[in-house]
């Protein structure tokens, strides 16, 4: 298929305004940064974190990720794309509908490669994605895996997330409701995701040890700085998306931190990515 002639929607999550400032939530980011490398026409559709679920339902998009307790986890993205008269609710499965609907337009999101890389995660506090029975199996093993080894570090962000101040209380409400959901140990209220001192350096340390594993897939190809050398996938986009939100949340001095380890290896391939983070 051509350029489609009509825009797809795309539904974010709308934080702190400008929403087109702050929104930092990763899956979200790995979408657009899909759209933007196929470049695709599309327009975003803001969605403030206490209507998601309304909105969710209202689209008859079914929820595609559980929490421990069985109960259904309602998030973003989800597109809608009326030149295929589909609607599609998971960031990896948008990226497949892309590829396949418009294969000539814009880059490659799958090209073939190998992908080995491994987290050993013995708890995560939100429930990841299914990878079985996906299509370019590589590419969706890597997409849960990332996410995993972000996720056990994601309450490095917390005290700095962008917070709607209209709904701030309602948001650390429903975070804690889903911690709680999760079977997340010690936590019955916001303060409780606090992390300071040197349980802070700790799993800083931590993220550090799993970046470098991760790492060793971007030092493949010495023409760089993406998976594939100077080519962008989207392998790149999984992990480019979490660095936004880890770039909007921790304390700038932490960023900087973050870009510096493993000889630079993330900083450059944020700033790589820049120019497929164009917010429309």
């Amino acid at each position: 298929m051509p350029t489609p002639a009509n825009p797809l929607l795309f539904y974010d999550i709308g934080l702190r305004p400008p929403v087109e400032k702050t929104c930092c939530s990763p899956n979200p980011w790995k979408t657009r940064q899909a759209l933007n490398f196929k470049t695709l026409p599309y327009t975003t559709k803001w969605v403030g974190l206490p209507d998601v679920e309304k909105v969710r339902k209202g689209l008859k998009v079914p929820p595609v990720r559980k929490f421990a307790d069985g109960s259904d986890f309602f998030t973003l993205p989800i597109i809608e794309d009326a030149n295929t008269n589909s609607s599609v609710g998971d960031s990896f499965d948008i990226a497949v509908h892309l590829q396949k609907n418009y294969p000539d337009v814009g880059g490659d999101l799958f090209p073939e490669q190998k992908i080995d890389y491994v987290f050993e995660h013995p708890y995560i506090m939100v429930p990841l994605s299914e990878c079985n029975d996906k299509e370019y199996p590589e590419y969706a093993r890597f997409n849960v895996t990332v996410d995993a080894a972000f996720t056990a570090h994601v309450q490095l962000t917390t005290g700095g997330f962008p917070f709607d101040p209209a709904t701030e209380s309602t948001v650390k409400e429903e975070f804690v409701r889903r911690a709680t959901a999760a079977g997340a140990p010690g936590i019955s209220s916001w303060e409780d995701f606090a992390l300071e001192g040197e349980a802070r350096e700790k799993v800083k340390d931590s993220f550090r040890e799993m970046l470098g594993g991760l790492g060793e897939l971007f030092i493949r190809d010495s023409s760089g700085p993406f998976m594939l050398g100077a080519t962008a996938c989207y392998a790149d986009f999984i992990v480019g998306a979490w660095l936004k939100m880890m770039r909007a949340t921790l304390p700038e001095i932490e960023w900087e931190e973050v870009r510096a380890w493993h000889g630079g290896i993330f900083g450059k391939l944020h700033d790589a990515l820049e120019v497929y983070s164009e917010v429309k």
